[in-house]
């Protein structure tokens, strides 16, 4: 089949100099400036108005720079937006799935007119690219949740990064590149679309097929690839993705410790590990569809295509987002103008009776199958016990085991929200008091005031304010859990978005734990010893939850409490039970 890219719209310019001819077909954009016109911008950009990215923004730009994101030549602008996420296409026509915008507040787009410059700059300040805006526009996030992911569910993690975590405005606009983002860790893993494809000529690789992977791969997965390989008779590129995966999954540093250990398996040669700044949207087809352009823009000519391929699980039904099958379906509909070959493969599953791994769609009722889940792996890895040599390699294990040592605890976050006055911080007083009477691990309290005093100095009272605080908290919070510990939180944190994004950063490491004080208000108003309600209620105090803030109070919490229904002690106990049924804490 061929793998000629789509034909280029009438009137399309001619390949300027900072493109490159894909072998496989296609046109490679470089968006990074010559040396001497990117300084003279990086001395520039200091007078610009600036964008400090997050972690979806900033992969997004690296990969829009380097040509990862051919044809693109910076975020989209309304016309190709709208068009993207009805038809998966550019406002020319050509093929693009997921819609690549750059979002940003109404008080910093209300700066902004068309034709205004602005610098995009990492967490560190440091300009990395300026944005030349052509387009300023107010997506419909809604819509694009049901069209481009099709759910509105925020069980899916992509739903709710762009229902909950995504600013209102959308900027759209050419970028010029000044510098590549920092990368501090496998610096000789990290190729460019141009330098990958260098290597690949270098080394007189002219069939590669990609495999796209976010978690560590055992047994299972080097047969599948392997026979992937062998059948297109093709070398193999392992191409994890290292930038925003599932909420959950395994660290990237580990995977890649993994990954290496892996390459020794393959015959000499044949495979080749090179990792990808990507940030998932865990979009099941459409993000297959994605998957396959981004690694033609790399040089692979064909790209596998498995079960469920960046599907994000189930949903609050408990049923799978996607179908097994919707993205190879989708990926073959597109085929004669995606410009790499998809190679669709099924699982492979372990037939002990034969001790061989086998393609799904070849086991006989004659077969005994096994398979060892996450959380067996999981339970496994924590409880010491032998971990089948027909699962994974030993030398992959040894890593994992070293990342979850035997018995070691998993760490916590108890994260209470409730009006003021709910008894928020006497019940988490009671709580710490019953914990250490059972247990020697380091308890930490980030209590609302005591945040506010130290950690948020400075914030006020607006909902943006208000979030910065709950994020500073959910952050402190996830870094104690990410080393075993327990954090216990008190704020009134009265906005769903701002505890969701609590709960993702602490979830990254280990478990969060809402609990809902949920406290009549002329009950909190009673024991107000400090005056702040009465004061509210006069006027005297603005944006007090309650009374002239709203409080959106948690849909699904794990736990809710009335905080006037028992003693401070008998509430207490009623959390330490759920702990215990969560083997969070011994019995």
């Amino acid at each position: 089949m061929s793998h000629a890219a789509v034909a280029p719209a009438p009137n399309r310019k001619l390949v300027p100099d900072n493109e490159l001819i894909a072998p496989h077909g296609g046109v490679l954009k470089d968006l990074y400036l010559p040396h001497a016109e990117a300084e003279a911008l990086k001395q520039r950009s200091g007078s610009l108005p600036g964008v400090d990215l997050n972690i979806r923004q900033l992969c997004d730009l690296e990969l829009l720079l380097s040509g990862a994101f051919s044809p693109l030549e910076g975020f989209l602008g309304r016309h190709d937006y709208d068009r993207v996420v009805e038809e998966l296409r550019l406002a020319d026509g050509t093929l693009w799935p997921i819609p690549i915008t750059l979002d940003v507040s109404e008080a910093f787009a209300a700066k902004l007119a068309s034709g205004s410059e602005v610098a995009l700059r990492d967490s560190q300040g440091v300009p990395l690219a300026v944005l030349e805006v052509q387009d300023i526009y107010w997506p419909d996030r809604l819509h694009e949740a049901k069209r481009v992911f099709g759910s509105t569910d925020r069980l899916h993690p992509g739903v709710a990064e762009l229902l909950e975590h995504t600013q209102p405005v959308a900027l759209g606009g050419r970028v010029r590149g000044i510098q590549p983002p920092a990368h501090y860790d496998f610096d000789e893993l990290r190729d460019s679309p141009r330098s990958l494809r260098a290597w690949f000529a270098e080394n007189g690789w002219t069939r590669i097929v990609a495999f796209q992977t976010r978690n560590p791969m055992h047994c299972a997965h080097r047969e599948l690839t392997l026979r992937a390989a062998q059948q297109v008779g093709a070398k193999l590129l392992i191409q994890p993705s290292v930038g925003r995966t599932k909420p959950g999954d395994v660290d990237h540093y580990t995977r890649v410790r993994c990954y290496r250990a892996l390459l020794p398996q393959y015959p000499q040669d044949s495979a080749k590990l090179s990792l990808l700044p990507l940030a998932m949207r865990m979009g099941g087809p459409r993000e297959a569809l994605w998957h396959a352009i981004i690694r033609k823009n790399y040089g692979a000519s064909h790209f596998i295509v498995g079960r469920d391929h960046a599907g994000p699980g189930k949903d609050s039904r408990g049923q799978p987002f996607y179908g097994p099958f919707d993205a190879q379906l989708l990926l073959e509909q597109y085929q004669d103008e995606l410009g790499i070959q998809i190679v669709p493969f099924p699982a492979m599953v372990y037939a002990a009776n034969r001790d061989a791994y086998l393609p799904s769609t070849e086991v006989t009722h004659a077969d005994t199958v096994r398979d060892i889940s996450g959380t067996e792996l999981r339970r496994h890895l924590h409880e010491g016990t032998e971990i089948p040599a027909w699962f994974s390699f030993p030398d992959v294990v040894k890593i994992l085991r070293d990342r979850h040592p035997v018995h070691a605890p998993r760490g916590f976050a108890l994260f209470f929200t409730g009006l003021s006055g709910a008894g928020k911080s006497t019940i988490a007083q009671a709580l710490i008091a019953q914990l250490l009477e059972h247990t020697s691990r380091p308890v930490t309290v980030l209590d609302g005031d005591e945040v506010r005093k130290h950690l948020s100095r400075g914030l006020g009272f607006s909902r943006e304010d208000r979030a910065a605080n709950v994020t500073r908290i959910g952050y402190v919070a996830s870094e104690i859990v990410r080393h075993g510990g327990i954090a216990i939180c008190a704020p009134i944190a009265p906005f769903a978005d701002a505890r969701n994004e609590a709960r993702a950063l602490v979830e990254a490491h280990g478990t969060f734990v809402e609990i809902h004080v949920a406290t009549a208000l002329d009950v909190c108003e009673a024991r107000d010893r400090k005056g702040l309600y009465a004061q509210a209620r006069a006027g005297k105090i603005t944006h007090f939850t309650g009374i002239s803030d709203p409080y959106e109070v948690p849909e699904n919490p794990e736990l809710r409490l009335d905080g006037n229904s028992a003693e401070p002690a008998v509430l207490a106990r009623q959390i330490l039970a759920l702990l215990r049924n969560e083997g969070l804490i011994d019995g």
